[in-house]
């Protein structure tokens, strides 16, 4: 069981990594630095990627650093993981399927004392691959129209360092140093009576951000969690190239010329989280998190960056009836997760809702195991311009554990 288990996931992760460039094509990517991603690891994708309080003692837990602080002494833990999505993109008039491929995270980590551990990760922040052809908007202030056609691709990178360690037995704190860096490629084409503007861009990112966090473990079976992200400024500058047709005479404006751009701006961002265990074998998470995003004073040309709440609930339960048994060892999971968006369009959030159901499949006597997941949500709604998305996700995430530094009993 074993090896096949550790075979089929090796075959399927080389196939999704294979796939790594094709991220989401949301046409909500076309904001800012694009959408951004959901990387979870372990079996935080089955649970509504809640977890703020649960420790990373059999997986590596990215959602906060304290806790690292709880690993098990001698055990260097690896993750790998990727996802498969099918998307319905629909609007008033029509719809619209596409398939993607994603490269998810690669991460790994370790105990560097009895009382703290190390991790480092890379993973995708956010997408920003669309197509959209003559999107209809009103031009300000008058009763005429204008046609846009936008096309784009990249997206930013995340470097994740975290440390976490413990104080006593039951408080531990941590902290993420995240290195962003990537580039967008914009083209677009606005068409206003007989007149044609294309401009093609391509932008480029880089910048730090700290994450602190915090665990305390109130018994064996209660746990809260609080995380804070740190405001922070994602320097740009870009390469812009504008070209002009009226009339049938084309004038070129720019060609490739450099300049700063405005920055991009990450707000402060708060989260609380719970973890609750009953008998041993049934776990409950609950996590809200507070995206000050208006306090960053952005915007976009069709949109508005604004406060975003999310909520997310999961549980876990194994039976663990008899341990040399391989299905009463294996875990079932589910959860629900809802946010208000970070962006407002024609005075309408882009919100999210899904839910998802998960397995995990124990590998040998560690603590290996195979992830699988399945997701649905919704992101978005049919309204004025705004499309609604259908999408459903499976999540294959591999976490390895391997036990160092410890000496034979026998030879």
């Amino acid at each position: 069981m074993k090896n096949k288990i550790v075979l089929w996931s090796c075959f399927i992760l080389m196939s999704l990594t294979s796939f790594a460039q094709s991220i989401s094509s949301s046409p909500y990517s076309l904001y800012g630095v694009g959408s951004l991603y959901d990387s979870d690891f372990g079996y935080l994708p089955s649970i509504g990627s809640s977890g703020i309080a649960l420790p990373s003692d059999t997986f590596i837990n990215n959602l906060n650093p304290a806790s690292l602080g709880f690993m098990y002494q001698n055990h260097f833990l690896f993750d790998i993981g990727g996802k498969a999505i099918a998307t319905t993109y629909q609007t008033g008039s029509r719809q619209e399927s596409r398939n993607n491929f994603q490269f998810s995270h690669l991460a790994f980590a370790f105990p560097v004392t009895k009382k703290s551990g190390l991790s480092l990760s890379l993973r995708p922040y956010s997408s920003s691959t669309f197509k959209i052809s003559n999107l209809k908007l009103p031009i300000m202030d008058g009763q005429e129209y204008y046609y846009v056609s936008a096309e784009g691709s990249g997206g930013l990178n995340s470097l994740d360092f975290s440390y976490g360690y413990r104080l006593g037995t039951k408080l531990t704190v941590g902290l993420t140093g995240t290195v962003l860096f990537g580039n967008t490629v914009d083209d677009r084409s606005f068409l206003i009576g007989n007149s044609i503007t294309t401009i093609h861009k391509k932008t480029d990112y880089n910048g730090v951000r700290a994450t602190l966090g915090a665990q305390y473990k109130i018994d064996s079976t209660f746990t809260i969690g609080t995380t804070f992200k740190v405001p922070s400024r994602i320097n740009a500058t870009k390469v812009q190239s504008v070209t002009a047709i009226a009339d049938e005479v084309q004038s070129s404006i720019e060609s490739d010329t450099s300049s700063d751009t405005d920055d991009y701006y990450m707000p402060l961002e708060i989260g609380i989280g719970l973890s609750k265990r009953f008998k041993n074998n049934l776990n409950l998470t609950l996590d809200y998190e507070r995206s000050l995003w208006d306090d960053t004073k952005q915007s976009e040309l069709y949109g508005n960056f604004v406060n975003q709440d999310r909520f997310a609930f999961g549980f876990t339960y194994s039976s663990k009836k008899n341990p040399r048994k391989y299905w009463d060892r294996v875990g079932y999971a589910a959860g629900l997760s809802y946010d208000t968006g970070y962006l407002e369009v024609d005075a309408h959030r882009v919100k999210n809702a899904s839910f998802s159901v998960g397995l995990n499949l124990p590998i040998d006597n560690t603590f290996s195991s195979l992830n699988i997941s399945y997701s649905y949500g919704q992101k978005g709604r049919v309204a004025n311009d705004l499309i609604k998305e259908n999408y459903h996700k499976i999540s294959l995430n591999l976490s390895l554990d391997g036990i160092w530094f410890v000496k034979r009993k026998f030879e």
